[in-house]
């Protein structure tokens, strides 16, 4: 089965909303013949309205960063999906491992969160991957088969396949160090084999996408990997160049 390639860039906490405006504004023609590949943005909260109004019509969606699982209630700071839904924001990251290492974000938490996503029109995409000390112990898929089970045991089989999983190795965000295409080829392949214990029909149409210090020069290689379908791209993405060249290599 063909899926769709898939690029997203994660501005975290950057950008006012007239740095996002600049930021779009740039990047929406470097992406417009982008055919076949989908692209989204994930700007910060204050922004969120902003950029839905001035993507509306273009080919790149606008995802949130992060929601809470309840659909109300006394959670003071947090943003629940049927509030991102009101702003037509149409997907949400989940489980980033920011969230979870600095913000204490459980997989029981996330349990309630990806069907809370589905219930709202959102499209949930499920952040996996280990640290360093993991990778070192031979933990790697210990740590990923918990993640994705644990995370996805309360979707049923047939929406299995339209949740976007993110691999993102903990040890490469934001230190510079990329996974070699081979190591994120494997990781991948057996986040796509977790899935597939659960429904292989599922699997083939999940898409995975590799996160961790993805640039220009490293996107064609990982992208070029069977089970690699797509990128979660960080720092890069705030640059609109760069951001559109990682897009243009995608392009099947």
């Amino acid at each position: 089965m063909s899926r769709v390639p898939l690029i997203a860039g994660n501005w975290k906490m950057h950008k006012t909303i007239a740095e996002a405006e600049a930021l779009i504004q740039a990047l929406l023609p470097r992406v417009s013949a982008a055919d076949g590949v989908d692209v989204a943005i994930c700007p910060p909260f204050t922004t969120l309205q902003a950029m839905v109004d001035s993507a509306r019509g273009s080919r790149v969606a606008v995802w949130a960063q992060n929601m809470h699982q309840a659909q109300e209630g006394a959670f003071t700071g947090e943003v629940s999906a049927p509030m991102l839904s009101e702003l037509d924001v149409a997907g949400v990251l989940l489980g980033h491992s920011e969230r979870r290492e600095l913000f204490g974000e459980t997989d029981r938490a996330l349990a309630q969160k990806v069907p809370a996503a589905f219930a709202a029109g959102l499209l949930p995409v499920l952040c996996v991957g280990e640290t360093e000390d993991e990778r070192e112990r031979g933990d790697t898929e210990r740590k990923l088969r918990h993640q994705v089970q644990e995370d996805l045991a309360r979707i049923d089989p047939g929406q299995l396949g339209d949740v976007v999983i993110a691999y993102e190795p903990i040890w490469a965000i934001g230190t510079g160090q990329t996974a070699t295409v081979e190591q994120a080829q494997e990781a991948i392949a057996f986040v796509r084999a977790l899935v597939a214990d659960r429904s292989p029909q599922a699997a083939e149409r999940t898409r995975i996408l590799y996160g961790g210090s993805v640039k220009p020069d490293s996107a064609a290689e990982l992208l070029g990997m069977p089970d690699i379908d797509g990128a979660l791209v960080g720092g890069a993405s705030l640059d609109a160049e760069a951001m559109a060249a990682i897009v243009a290599a995608a392009i099947p």
